[in-house]
């Protein structure tokens, strides 16, 4: 069988947010996918979340646009209620055998209305909602699956087991119920298979000395998650399950199942702190008088914003952390109160709480390890599949790769950037195979005149209690149904569930409907699912308009349900009054240049270049050193004491010699214009390995023109200079990276050194860097196991705020701590002083357990010092036009689900520039910000965007204002009839053109005068 013969073709296996990312990457590169699930519906342990840190954004909001996405994209074929039971060959010519069970209801044929459901006579728990509350026999796991459609529980079913009742066929319409479905096999052919099959949790019943499920007012994290939601047992109101009344005082207990050696968990779990902390925040979002304590070893929030995210639970919210570890939970018979035993300082405490949460921990399961026997991969000693730190998405079978927490425990933008990098390489093997050409032909477009009488449709979303919980949606619905033009009005409980965009597109066609608005969420997220929706429809995507009913209402007025009633009722008004003057507006069609530009040599740089080359497409790496490798030429080992500097090396020749890929070496970025598909950026450069004839002179520089599709910014970090602790004062006081040097070029004076004082959080989370770098902690140990080796009776003590050795990097923590090496920890009030105390270092630091002032008289100091941005960041952001965070890192389109892409189409970003990672997230974000680059590179053609900037010729002056107030260089003068011209393919539709005019001579498309005035005459 030929390449030429097959097309490309790719297998998933697990449907949670890692699963359905990697299947919409590669749909999205032309790629077929078959997403197999074995639960009945896609999602994930997402879609069973309430909210996600650090933003507290509602996770099905964010998460269902991507599954209907999924569910409705014409590449990818969900196969779910279904398991991989054999793989034969070798890549890129699997044969993979998939065992489909049988769910007694045609996919088909199932509309997903639900009727079937009242009228099945059994109950059983529902397993989406962690048990707290049944469910139907026969049901729809949750209401924004995907695919909605019902399934029958065999183990329960009366006529199943019995013969007896089929009430749910009876009342089925659609006759959609199949009794005589029978298993079946399903052989499929792929190319290349990801595996992002998730973990399960740690079940609390092994620690009985929490009293889970011996007091019922103890519960798990998870459990803890479907009671916060609006969807969940208690609708979103927290109520202590044993009398159903609110509670006072709440509890967390960390680390229950990691960290932990008697349970055989001994890493950490990386996610529970910050839930912990999320969960903290939204109790008290709803009861502000509530009193949270949490009780941790350490608090481990090491991602981006997540140290304020802390800030916020303690300051903001009455959250006290407690470091201990719990040792007992008693239970009060009287009125079951968790009582709780912890030791501070020698003293025991006990304290009562109304409400106790166990923070559990992410595990392996059994049948993940069929999956992975029935693959071939291999997993370690706790049931994660084996991985490296230079291929993050690498198993040990070719052409299988893994993404997601199957690998170890992360958090969802870890999973994210895991799953899009799995997808470029799963892709890149399939370089040579043809895609197989999908048309999607839509409705035809229903013509829409100047004078047809706007038919207004209204939905008004309950968004859960995110929306419903403050805002009155009923009384919202029963007062805009009186507006004109609105001719239909209802509420729907997730507008952006698969069900509600058919009861949308039923409605437009039932009730004739050329105008839609929509009051929910936010459009940053939503708007184009609902437009896609409307074309599907037969409408054109912009006759819609969205009221922003969460953010701009429910959430800023959670204290004032009236008045928040009203403004809602007044935003929907607005909304009305601005869709009837909406006209329909078209899409310019783009070519797409199939190069890219790749700011950044570093590993991060090197790594996307490579991917998006292997993929066959052209890459320009600009690298403004004079040598590639970036920050990895100054380390030495990997945290497991692999030595560096052979994979580098191997990494730079390949960038080097490879045919598709161009390097400027001691070059930068001058100048960049254009937009996605089609950019246009200028090189500064010195270096010869360019084509001559490519370049015009320009002194002792030449300047390089290169028009390209995507850009990837990769420009890495830097180490903080230290300017605490008498650094520069002293040879014996370092950083970990001087330290590291020291060690690899087996410097003579190492022998020597007796005593060693390690201070971490040196340049971070301080008052000039609020974040942790994330990597100090984990530097810190690596050598100091290194050192350890090298003088076996060498004293290291290691001052400490929390040791963030997220992940399985907790097994290296504890090798320290086995190996004698001492941590002590310290406040961020009480940080140690250094001293250089005649011919020697002194060292001064309080000892918390003992409570008292501790000395030492090191022969070395070493700094664990921080990452900070490149300095150069905020011109390139300028030069790109994309945004900085506070911090002074690039800062992604969304912090969760968008990790690698800027709100600028085809500007993607990687490693240190996004924010202080390791060498494997390093990597498997620069794979990810290929993958994504591929999505756009592997299309002819492009839309530009449609609410563009139009002149009234005759109304322009030709002052030129708007041309130098335009950010996108999109406006330019005509010479010979003295008015503005739009590029309506660099135009983004800002505005700032239009609102600038003196002489109102430029209107928005989408945003007219006339539709911006009859929104605000409703204002007023």
């Amino acid at each position: 069988m030929s390449a030429k013969q097959v097309h490309k073709k790719v297998m998933v296996i697990g449907g949670g947010i890692a699963g359905v990312q990697a299947a919409l990457d590669l749909a999205d590169s032309g790629i077929e996918v078959f997403l197999v699930e074995r639960s009945p519906s896609i999602g994930g342990r997402m879609a069973q979340l309430d909210k996600t840190f650090p933003t507290n954004d509602c996770s099905l909001c964010i998460l269902s646009p991507k599954l209907v996405e999924a569910g409705n994209h014409p590449y990818i074929t969900i196969i779910t209620n279904a398991e991989v039971e054999q793989v034969s060959g070798e890549a890129p010519y699997f044969k993979v055998a998939v065992r489909k069970y049988p769910r007694y209801v045609d996919e088909d044929r199932c509309t997903g209305c639900g009727v079937c459901m009242t009228k099945c006579p059994i109950k059983i728990p529902d397993q989406y909602n962690m048990s707290l509350m049944d469910t139907k026999c026969i049901h729809i796991p949750f209401p924004q699956a995907v695919p909605a459609v019902a399934l029958i529980d065999a183990e329960h079913c009366l006529y199943l087991n019995k013969g007896k009742c089929r009430n749910c066929e009876r009342v089925c319409e659609p006759k959609a119920i199949d009794f005589d479905q029978k298993e079946e096999t399903v052989m499929l052919e792929v190319g290349s298979i990801i595996v992002a099959a998730g973990l399960g949790e740690y079940n609390a019943l092994h620690q009985d000395e929490y009293a889970y499920k011996t007091c019922p007012n103890v519960v798990t994290s998870m459990e803890f998650e479907r009671m916060l939601s609006a969807s969940g047992p208690t609708r979103g109101h927290v109520l202590r399950p044993s009398d159903r009344r609110e509670p006072r005082r709440v509890a967390f207990i960390q680390c229950v199942g990691s960290r932990d050696e008697r349970s055989g968990n001994e890493y950490c779990s990386a996610i529970c702190c910050m839930q912990a902390a999320k969960d903290a925040i939204i109790i008290t979002e709803h009861m502000p008088d509530v009193a949270i304590t949490v009780f941790s070893m350490d608090i481990r929030a090491c991602g981006k914003n997540f140290d304020a995210f802390i800030d916020r639970a303690e300051q903001e919210h009455n959250t006290r952390f407690v470091r201990a570890r719990v040792s007992t939970v008693d239970v009060d018979p009287v009125n079951d109160d968790p009582i709780v035993q912890y030791a501070i300082n020698g003293r025991t405490i006990k304290d009562r709480f109304d409400l106790l949460i166990l923070s559990v921990g992410l595990v392996s399961t059994p049948v993940l390890h069929r999956l992975c026997d029935t693959l071939g991969i291999a997993i370690n000693d706790f049931g994660f599949v084996v991985t490296s730190d230079f291929k993050p998405v690498g198993t040990s079978r070719p052409g299988i790769f893994v993404c997601g927490t199957i690998s170890g425990p992360k958090d969802i933008p870890e999973s994210v950037i895991e799953a899009s990098g799995a997808a470029s390489s799963a892709g890149a093997l399939l370089k040579d195979f043809e895609s197989n050409k999908i048309v999607v032909e839509y409705p035809p477009m229903r013509d829409i005149n100047e004078g047809d009488r706007p038919n207004v449709g209204v939905f008004v979303c309950h968004c859960g209690i995110n929306i419903a919980a403050t805002v009155d949606v009923k009384k919202v619905v029963e007062e805009i149904a009186k507006e004109p033009y609105v001719v239909h009005c209802q509420d729907l409980m997730f507008a952006c569930s698969q069900d509600a965009q058919k009861l949308i597109i039923d409605a437009i066609h039932e009730h004739d409907l050329n105008r839609i608005v929509v009051a929910a969420c936010t459009p940053r997220t939503h708007e184009p699912l609902f437009q896609e929706t409307l074309r599907k429809a037969g409408l054109n995507q912009f006759l819609f308009d969205f009221a922003n009913i969460r953010d701009q209402c429910s959430w800023v007025h959670q204290q004032e349900p009236e008045q928040a009633t009203a403004k809602a009722i007044d935003l929907v008004r607005m909304s009305i009054a601005k869709v009837v003057y909406q006209e329909p507006l078209s899409k310019t069609p783009l070519g797409v240049s199939k190069q890219a530009l790749v700011i950044g040599g570093g590993i991060s740089g090197m790594i996307a270049a490579l991917d998006i080359a292997d993929h066959g497409y052209h890459v320009h790496l600009v690298e403004k050193e004079k040598a590639l490798g970036g920050n990895l030429r100054y380390i030495q080992y990997t945290l497991d004491g692999k030595e560096t500097a052979p994979v580098l090396q191997d990494i730079i020749n390949l960038v080097s010699t490879h045919p598709q890929i161009t390097v400027y070496m001691s070059s930068k970025i001058s100048k960049t214009s254009g937009y996605i598909g089609n950019f246009l950026t200028t090189v500064q450069c010195i270096s010869k390995d360019i084509a001559e004839d490519s370049m015009l002179s320009n002194g002792d520089e030449t300047i390089q023109e290169i028009e390209h599709g995507v850009i990837v910014v990769a420009t890495g970090a830097y180490e903080h200079i230290p300017k605490e602790y008498c650094y520069g004062q002293d040879p014996r006081i370092i950083t970990q990276r001087e330290l590291e040097q020291k060690i690899a070029s087996n410097d003579p004076s190492l022998p020597a050194v007796k005593k060693v004082v390690m201070i971490n959080c040196v340049g971070s989370r301080d008052d000039n860097h609020p974040y942790c770098s994330r990597i100090c902690c984990s530097m810190a140990i690596k050598n100091a196991l290194l050192l350890k080796k090298m003088i076996p009776n060498v004293a290291i003590f290691n001052f400490y705020r929390d040791v963030r050795s997220y992940g399985l990097k907790e097994l290296f923590y504890k090798k320290a701590r086995q190996a004698g090496i001492v941590f002590i920890q310290y406040d961020a009030a009480e940080k140690p002083r250094v001293e250089i105390n005649g011919n020697g270092l002194l060292v001064t630091g309080r000892e918390k357990v003992l409570d008292r002032s501790i000395y030492f008289n090191p022969d070395l100091l070493v700094l664990s010092t921080g990452v900070v941005p490149n300095g150069d960041n905020k011109r390139l952001s300028q030069a790109l036009k994309v945004p900085l965070g506070i911090d002074g890192f690039f800062f992604e389109a969304h912090v969760k689900l968008r990790p690698v892409d800027f709100a600028t189409d085809g500007i993607f970003v990687c490693g240190l520039a996004h924010y202080p990672k390791d060498i494997r997230e390093t990597i498997a974000q620069a794979k990810a910000a290929a993958s994504r680059a591929v999505t756009v590179l592997s299309k002819d053609m492009l839309e530009a965007e449609g609410k563009i900037a139009s002149v009234r010729a005759d109304r322009c002056s030709g002052c030129g204002l708007c041309v130098a107030v335009c950010a996108y260089r999109a406006i330019e003068l005509d010479a010979e009839k003295n008015v503005a011209v739009v590029n309506e393919v660099l135009c983004k539709g800002c505005g700032t053109c239009a609102a600038s005019c003196r002489s109102g001579a430029i209107d928005l498309k989408g945003f007219r005068d006339t539709q911006i005035l009859a929104a605000l005459s409703v204002a007023s």
